[in-house]
């Protein structure tokens, strides 16, 4: 029986999300979204794409949440973006209301499913998401370190001029301008960044990621950014789906690690078939370790706006 994945959210994010899944051939895919006919038509193109790159997957877009029953994972992406001068925190109830919505539509469809949240803030939400559905802490995952990652690995190749596949970086922390970019971890072809680039030219790098989502915002003028993000959330489904053991950066539920709990947070996490399945601690610079709980305290205030406990 093929894998199902259902996609709550049928805007840019979710659309380009089912298109890199529907590349790599993982699973039938639902496309849902309030709007009548959006995700019907996405669909309907995606599919009609199909034959060109021979992938024999069935590709669905509906208004109605029945059409996610048996869904292996659920991928929320429903929810305001953020516009020219909004930070991620100011969709905190906003996308509340939304996110708990497909949450409490899709659990009772797919009670065995895990859920991927990509919704900002991400790391609140994601919990919100954990509270709603009542699933363990392993079976919901947010999507965030991979998209922060990757955003200091471009920036670092386009400094150096070194092919991205050479570049390693790490970020933990929550998804927000308070993120924790570990310069002494990530590396180039094995070379500790803060050995290979001037303090200057890292701490730009370090800022220009910390900053990346909003930097795409302020070009787009509307909306925000779905190629890295719907890649990112892809590839986490495909850890999962295929039981890689794949360890990612992704906002995860803390219970003592790095001195947090009841909090999701970005960390190293392996990911499989079950969801996560183990958590990574790194060791921490003093400096990183004290930019970890300013990130973390700004991540517990917005949980607790919610009072969700």
């Amino acid at each position: 029986m093929r894998n199902k994945v259902s996609i709550i959210g049928a805007g840019m994010t979710g659309a380009t999300t089912a298109h890199w899944l529907a590349e790599r051939d993982v699973a039938d895919i639902v496309l849902l979204d309030v709007v009548e006919g959006l995700p019907q038509g996405k669909a309907l193109d995606l599919l009609e794409a199909m034959p060109i790159i021979g992938k024999d997957i069935s590709i669905v877009g509906s208004n109605d949440y029945q059409a996610t029953e048996g869904s292996d994972v659920i991928v929320i992406t429903a929810g305001m973006p953020r516009k020219p001068g909004m930070s991620r925190d100011d969709l905190l109830f906003a996308n509340a209301d939304i996110v708990r919505q497909a949450a409490l539509n899709t659990i009772k469809y797919s009670p065995n499913a895990i859920y991927v949240v990509l919704t900002n803030p991400l790391d609140v939400m994601t919990y919100l998401t954990m509270k709603v559905t009542g699933l363990s802490h392993q079976k919901v995952v947010g999507q965030a370190g991979i998209l922060d990652s990757t955003r200091m690995r471009t920036f670092v190749a386009q400094e150096l001029g070194v092919s991205v596949e050479n570049v390693h970086c790490y970020v933990m922390g929550g998804h927000g301008d308070d993120m924790v970019p570990l310069t002494h971890v990530s590396n180039v072809a094995g070379i500790p960044l803060d050995e290979i680039l001037p303090k200057h030219k890292l701490d730009a790098i370090v800022e220009r990621t910390r900053k990346g989502g909003g930097e795409i915002v302020s070009l787009l003028k509307m909306g925000s950014a779905f190629y890295a993000p719907g890649l990112s959330v892809t590839q986490m489904v495909c850890a999962i789906l295929k039981n890689k053991h794949l360890i990612v950066p992704a906002a995860a539920y803390l219970q003592g690690e790095y001195g947090l709990r009841d909090i999701y947070f970005g960390v190293p996490v392996q990911l499989g078939r079950d969801g996560v399945e183990k958590i990574i601690e790194y060791k921490l610079t003093d400096e990183e370790m004290k930019m970890l709980k300013v990130s973390a305290a700004g991540v517990a205030e917005n949980i607790a706006k919610l009072n969700l406990s």
